[in-house]
């Protein structure tokens, strides 16, 4: 059971998130952790400068995720990011957010992906 659910939120608490200017300075200055929870062949064919691949299949938020530094976690469009943040905030994390526009949303604002 999800904190959330304890709490009787349920799922209409909004997610944080970050928007595509304030991810650009962050990944600038390495200010953050970007957990990328896509498959490893999605990771490869293009990520966030920065961005380390820790897949949804067998993400763990207390294994995968930093504690000392804010976490951004993203995916390709939001879906897998949303999931893995709920996860992460039920065990406890409380720097993190998910950037909703994805890998696929960076691209087309003209962000730079590593391959």
């Amino acid at each position: 059971m999800s904190l959330s659910n304890i709490l009787g939120l349920g799922g209409n608490v909004p997610l944080p998130t970050i928007d595509h200017d304030a991810l650009e300075r962050a990944v600038t200055r390495g200010s953050c952790c970007i957990v990328d929870v896509r498959e490893p062949h999605e990771y490869a064919e293009g990520h966030i400068p920065g961005a380390i691949n820790r897949p949804l299949s067998r993400f763990s938020p207390v294994a995968d995720l930093p504690r000392d530094q804010p976490v951004v976690i993203v995916c390709l469009a939001g879906g897998r990011s949303a999931k893995a943040l709920r996860q992460a905030l039920d065990a406890g994390h409380k720097d993190v957010r998910h950037y909703a526009p994805g890998t696929g949303g960076w691209a087309k604002s003209g962000g730079a992906l590593e391959k």
